[in-house]
């Protein structure tokens, strides 16, 4: 047989706890008053009181009486005759009232019964449509599935399931993350493997091109100089794309140490190219991040210098560095903005992906790396860029009491 469902087990159940004490106390009750009513009735008792008192008449009358004698008899006679016929009376009603009472109290338990299985499944619903409704969604978080929006139409049950769903659709976002990351970490893990293969691969042979390079430019005639000015921009251009793909295909390595992100910023501030202004504001007392200060300064670089590109040499980037709070624990946040030509909607989301890049001759990797060097510092990236108006890139990376934070938390 197959398992009742969970509302009709309810249902059942609470039927039960309120029906059988009914029934219990309506059966209970109903054989008290039938013989309650049969002893109040005493007819067995009057009958006897009415025999022997007959008795006792007819002996008097037998023997000369008086006229007052004979009336006080009569009218005693009467009143035993009235009181026998009321407790007939009686007890022909006491007979049926047992019945009568039965009948109440099966009409009064069927009633009470059909309150009681109203209530029931009023609960069951308040209980079971929630449940069965919680009990989809997490079949939807585990299939990756997208909850329902919270202006949808929900069961609503008692107040402590809106904080269940409250507490579900939080679980499914950190899941959702969690995955996310996940995706994310073994797609870099991918790029930076392509990417550390591509820069051996371009190694080995450049070394020995640069050096006949070098003695072709000693020993070339006029005529192959233009030759050879070719090969060595072209080799040098290949060594740099060799530097960047073997940068992308390693993660910071080396102990952490205090930063100091003040004099970070400042010290990537010097990245700019002359005739652009660029515009430094970051508290000396900013709190410290921890990490390693050669990979973050090379991801602001590489942010400001491509901030640099989008200005075309004339315009300002402005580099602001603050606290904040993020996620329940203390951060610091660095914004790079530029008013430069800004970049195309369709193509923002993909401007940190590896190899994606609007500059001719350029490797695509800048932004790629910067991201790979915050991720690496359990930070995060954002980007926002209006056409002709410029492009702001932020990160946000823990403190060091943040960092602490989450060390307590973990090891909690």
């Amino acid at each position: 047989m197959n398992q009742l469902r969970y509302r009709t087990r309810l249902i059942l159940i609470l039927s039960l706890f309120a029906i059988v004490p009914a029934a219990l106390l309506t059966l209970i009750w109903g054989g008290t008053v039938s013989s309650a009513v049969s002893l109040v009735s005493a007819r067995e008792a009057w009958e006897s009181v009415a025999t022997s008192g007959q008795n006792a008449i007819a002996a008097m009358r037998s023997r000369p009486l008086t006229a007052e004698q004979r009336r006080l008899i009569d009218a005693h006679e009467r009143e035993l005759n009235t009181s026998l016929e009321q407790a007939r009376r009686y007890n022909f009603i006491a007979s049926r009232s047992g019945r009568i009472v039965v009948v109440a109290g099966i009409f009064f338990l069927a009633l009470f019964g059909f309150i009681a299985t109203r209530v029931a499944g009023h609960l069951s619903r308040q209980m079971s449509r929630p449940l069965d409704e919680i009990v989809g969604w997490t079949a939807r978080i585990g299939h990756g599935e997208p909850l329902p929006p919270r202006d949808a139409k929900v069961a609503r049950g008692a107040p402590e399931f809106a904080t269940l769903r409250e507490r579900m659709r939080e679980m499914a976002d950190a899941i959702d993350a969690g995955r996310k990351r996940a995706a994310e970490a073994e797609r870099l893990r991918a790029y930076r493997e392509s990417a550390r293969r591509v820069a051996h691969e371009l190694k080995n042979p450049l070394t020995p091109i640069r050096f006949a390079i070098a003695r072709l430019s000693r020993t070339a005639t006029p005529e192959q100089q233009e030759s050879v000015e070719v090969l060595e921009t072209e080799s040098a251009r290949l060594e740099r794309i060799a530097r960047a793909f073997a940068e992308f295909g390693r993660l910071p390595e080396g102990p952490s140490s205090e930063i100091d992100v003040a004099e970070l910023v400042r010290y990537a501030a010097t990245a700019v190219p002359p005739g652009i202004d660029v515009v430094v504001n970051a508290d000396e007392h900013l709190p410290h991040i921890v990490g390693h200060h050669d990979a973050l300064a090379g991801a602001l670089t590489n942010v400001i210098l491509n901030a640099a590109d989008a200005c075309d040499g004339n315009g300002r980037i402005t580099i602001d560095a603050s606290s904040a709070r993020a996620n329940g624990r203390d951060v610091i946040r660095i914004d790079i903005a530029d008013d430069g030509k800004g970049i195309p909607a369709s193509e923002l989301d993909r401007i940190w992906d590896p190899y994606v890049t609007q500059k001719e001759g350029g490797t695509g990797l800048g932004l790629a790396i910067a991201r790979q060097a915050v991720l690496a510092h359990d930070g995060t990236v954002q980007a926002e860029s209006t056409l002709g108006k410029g492009t702001r890139i932020r990160f946000i990376i823990p403190s060091a009491a943040g960092v602490r934070q989450r060390e307590l938390v973990n090891g909690s």
